[in-house]
């Protein structure tokens, strides 16, 4: 294929690339920035798409977000591939904020106090993973498993984790709507404006190339 890399990246630089992106972050956003402004769709449909992007980044579905990303911009009307370019907005930087908030929006909600701080919410996904994919071993090779774990942790951290980062995340989405239209509308002006200027001066200069037609004889 033209566009493959000459190397396959390892799974280490797949993840190095995650939490610091080649180029840095501030490299990153610029180019999610113009990625997003230069999508030929309407900038609500576009603004649309990036609140559905960071709605998803709300929710504790890690591994789903594309998938709920785009079933969200449907929703919405919003443009599709902006919604998954979106996503990015849930990173490393804004991810723990994310989660701390939600988990304990979530655990207030449903009375059962002070909820699960991020480095410990971590630890409850991969010990929840972990003894998933160990009870359906168990099942294959007849073990006795167990499911008291995964009660436990539906019950103390998936949860309250997805009842509150459902507002969280519509807030998130409006605010990230309304800071993103006024932007991706005033962009696809400027450029609008500055291919109609350059449009009209490649014209007037094959005006100006092409000699005047000789007069006709009478």
């Amino acid at each position: 294929m033209v566009f493959r890399r000459r190397e396959r990246r390892s799974w280490l630089e797949l993840v190095a690339a995650v939490f610091y992106p080649k180029g840095g972050w501030r490299r990153a956003a610029s180019y999610m920035g113009h990625r997003l402004s230069r999508l030929p769709d309407t900038p609500d449909r576009i603004a649309r798409g990036i609140a559905a992007g960071m709605f998803s980044s709300c929710t504790p579905f890690f591994g789903f977000h594309f998938v709920i990303a785009a079933l969200a911009a449907q929703a919405v009307r919003g443009n599709i591939l902006a919604a998954l370019l979106g996503t990015f907005l849930g990173n490393p930087f804004t991810f723990p904020l994310i989660v701390e908030s939600s988990v304990q929006l979530g655990s207030w909600m449903l009375g059962l106090g002070a909820g699960l701080h991020f480095p410990q919410v971590m630890a409850a996904f991969g010990y929840a993973g972990a003894e998933f994919w160990s009870n359906l071993w168990s099942l294959v090779t007849g073990g006795d498993p167990s499911w008291f774990r995964l009660r436990l942790f539906f019950r103390r951290v998936f949860l309250p984790y997805l009842l509150g980062g459902i507002p969280i995340g519509l807030v998130c989405g409006a605010i990230v709507y309304g800071a993103s239209l006024p932007l991706i509308r005033a962009y696809q002006n400027r450029r609008r404006n500055r291919l109609r200027a350059r449009f009209e001066a490649s014209r007037r200069a094959d005006a100006a190339a092409d000699p005047p037609p000789p007069p006709r004889a009478e």
